[in-house]
């Protein structure tokens, strides 16, 4: 009986240090996960316009297809490069924060000299025009998978190089691998639910708006047909925002890392000087600079990006003949 008794006891231990193991890989990953909040918010508001113009019946297909390359590229990839990176080359980590928070800065910017510089974009009309065949759009949608994958990856890797650098240095390479799984999956499964919801919002808004049962109902639901453009349109302003901003943060974060204090001296001093104390202010200040860096460091981008991609094209073209 008294081994019985000891066994059971030596099982409650066992099960305790499990128990407290999971409470500090759930606690590291959402101390991790808060730090890469900004790319998150990124991330939720770029995709919705990958689906936009397709056909309703496509639209969660086309989220699917996205969310699981995502994760894949979370947890199969980006996961074991991190760790690798965390073990044998750790100074590697602030370099590829900075290239990922210069492509941030770069999105945005570019998305920012868009708006005040428009330019007529016909996929769209492609994908209504009558004469286009069922191939086309499955092209198309096929290239808009791509691209939305290609951005996603990018957004990942800022996601789980930021959460791997808010992780406990002195941590285990098994316990930092379990915090990175746990911010990958419910990051995936965040972002991804809530681009769901917001894609099929005007579908449920115009389902109940025809048959609600009740009259709240139907004006609810009128509300979300007429408010969801303007919703989305918000949407956009928000991730661009926040492009410019993390992709600022990042980069001064890492060069303060790196030994080049003078960015995060003043902005940091500027906070502090206009919050006199308050925590909110500084927040806010230091958001506001830090997104005048993104957007100086994506606008000094753009022509460098162009002249690259015309070289490439060049070459391309000249390939082709």
């Amino acid at each position: 009986m008294s081994g019985l008794l000891a066994l059971l006891d030596d099982v409650a231990a066992i099960a305790k240090v499990a128990s407290a193991s999971v409470d500090d890989v759930i606690g590291q990953a959402t101390k991790a996960g808060a730090k890469a909040a900004g790319a998150v918010i990124d991330d939720a508001a770029v995709t919705p316009k990958y689906v936009h113009g397709f056909a309703a019946a496509r639209e969660l297909p086309i989220v699917f297809k996205i969310a699981r390359a995502s994760i894949f590229n979370k947890l199969v990839i980006l996961l074991p490069v991190a760790l690798l990176l965390a073990s044998f080359a750790p100074w590697l980590i602030p370099p590829l924060l900075i290239l990922g928070g210069l492509y941030l800065c770069f999105e945005g910017a570019e998305k920012l000299h868009h708006w005040l510089s428009p330019k007529h974009d016909d996929s769209l009309a492609q994908i209504k025009d009558p004469a286009h065949t069922p191939l086309d759009a499955a092209h198309l949608e096929e290239k808009r998978v791509k691209g939305a994958v290609k951005t996603d990856f990018i957004l990942s890797a800022e996601i789980m190089t930021i959460a791997l650098a808010a992780t406990d240095a002195d941590a285990s390479i098994w316990f930092k691998a379990a915090v990175l799984a746990v911010i990958a999956v419910v990051i995936t499964v965040a972002v991804y639910g809530a681009v769901a919801l917001i894609v099929k919002a005007d579908d449920v808004g115009l389902h109940l708006a025809q048959e609600g049962r009740t009259a709240f109902g139907r004006r609810l639901g009128a509300a979300v047909v007429k408010g969801m453009p303007g919703f989305m349109k918000v949407l956009t302003v928000v991730g661009t925002a926040a492009m410019l901003w993390v992709g600022g943060n990042i980069v001064v974060h890492a060069l303060h890392e790196m030994g080049w204090h003078l960015p995060y001296d003043l902005i940091h001093g500027a906070a502090v000087g206009l919050g006199q104390g308050n925590g909110v202010i500084e927040w806010i200040v230091t958001a506001v600079l830090d997104g005048i860096v993104g957007i100086a460091l994506g606008y000094a981008l753009i022509p460098v990006v162009e002249k690259v991609s015309a070289l490439f094209g060049k070459k391309d073209d000249a390939a082709a003949h």
